[in-house]
């Protein structure tokens, strides 16, 4: 059994595929997508993987513990956190963030720390508090060691239930710098908002589904799920008319930035559906589907309307589930949909995570 990676702790649990060559796991990952989306199988794609498998994760949300004066900070194993801030899985950036940061933070009477997270360069100090704490280790030379590390924003999140759910959409504070980063692409994105772990293969899975949907001036684009507006930033520089639905208000008000000339509604899809539909009806070109919804797959309602009214001619649907992604493409299907392609995308190496890529024509 190969070694593991200097930085490994034996006993994490976060990669599954920790110990199995590039190759070992691609097959698994391939062999599980087969059997999942069987009736397809000949439509499925070779894995596309990254060009690394480590240092790839510049997203990272990890419990806090103070324990014999010092932070720890990782995945909590029972009432312990195993401490993994040398994981060689993180980026660069994560890691020399937490280098700067848990040496000046004050021990847990006076900072009661539940997790540190931190999305590119925008950090999150989520206390299990209602109240402001003491801000005297927040000096001059920690900022300048977090700009070395690469960080731009330092945020407070007063959560008295954290744990429960990772932040209090209320209880936002920033400390230092400035509340928005770009990222490689110049998109505007926030401490909260979503973003896939590898953007260069992320990239690559928008191109994919840009060339089969094809977008031209005056198509109508519909994006469920649309994050911080990449996807619809492609969709309007084609000249279609597009709407994104998203559910996070800072997702969202990224989005307005990033893409100034799509509609946005907030909130679950669901219950967006009648704007969804009055939009739909105003719309003249072709009808067009983007989505890449969580792991629970199309609400019940959106795959319905999709299937009897929407019925675009063309769609793609980037999945992490294989399991709702076959029970949504069945549904398609049944609606006179076929599969034309399954593109896997390995966005979390060393894991057993595959994500994939669907896209479907209207043959009916």
């Amino acid at each position: 059994m190969p070694a593991l990676p200097e930085g490994c702790e034996a006993a994490c649990r976060g990669c599954a595929h920790g110990r199995l060559s590039a190759a070992r796991s691609a097959a698994q990952k391939q062999a599980w997508l087969g059997e999942a989306l069987a009736p397809w199988a000949a439509r499925l794609t070779p894995l596309v993987g990254p060009a690394q498998r480590l240092a790839y994760r510049d997203r990272a949300a990890l419990a806090a513990q103070w324990c014999e004066g010092a932070w720890r900070v990782g995945m909590r194993q029972r009432e312990a956190v195993l401490d993994i801030r040398h994981c060689p899985v993180h980026s660069q950036r994560v890691r020399a963030a937490l280098a700067a940061l848990l040496p000046a933070l004050p021990p847990a009477e006076a900072f009661p720390l539940a997790f540190f997270v931190q999305a590119g360069a925008q950090l999150s100090l989520v206390l299990k508090s209602a109240e402001m704490p003491a801000l005297a280790w927040l000096d001059d030379d920690l900022g300048a060691a977090l700009t070395a590390a690469g960080v731009e924003g330092l945020w407070l999140n007063l959560y008295p239930a954290a744990g429960r759910h990772l932040f209090h959409k209320r209880g936002w504070r920033l400390l230092w710098g400035r509340p928005e980063s770009r990222d490689g692409e110049g998109l505007v994105y926030g401490p909260a908002a979503f973003q896939q772990l590898i953007p260069a293969l992320y990239r690559r899975s928008l191109v994919a589904a840009q060339d089969f949907l094809g977008p031209r001036p005056g198509d109508a684009v519909l994006d469920l799920y649309c994050g911080s507006g990449r996807s619809l930033r492609r969709w309007g520089e084609r000249g279609a008319q597009a709407l994104g639905v998203e559910l996070g208000a800072e997702a969202v008000a990224c989005a307005g930035k990033n893409a100034p000339n799509a509609t946005l509604l907030r909130g679950p899809c669901a219950q967006r559906l009648p704007q969804i539909q009055a939009w739909a009806a105003s719309q003249t070109g072709s009808r067009l589907l983007y989505v890449n919804p969580p792991r629970s797959g199309l609400e019940d309602e959106v795959l319905a309307w999709l299937r009897t009214t929407y019925r675009p001619r063309r769609l793609a649907y980037l999945s992490c589930s294989a399991g709702t992604l076959r029970r949504d493409l069945e549904a398609f299907c049944q609606a006179g949909y076929a599969v034309e392609a399954l593109l896997p995308y390995d966005f979390f190496p060393r894991t057993h995570h595959v994500e994939c890529l669907a896209l479907l024509e209207r043959v009916e």
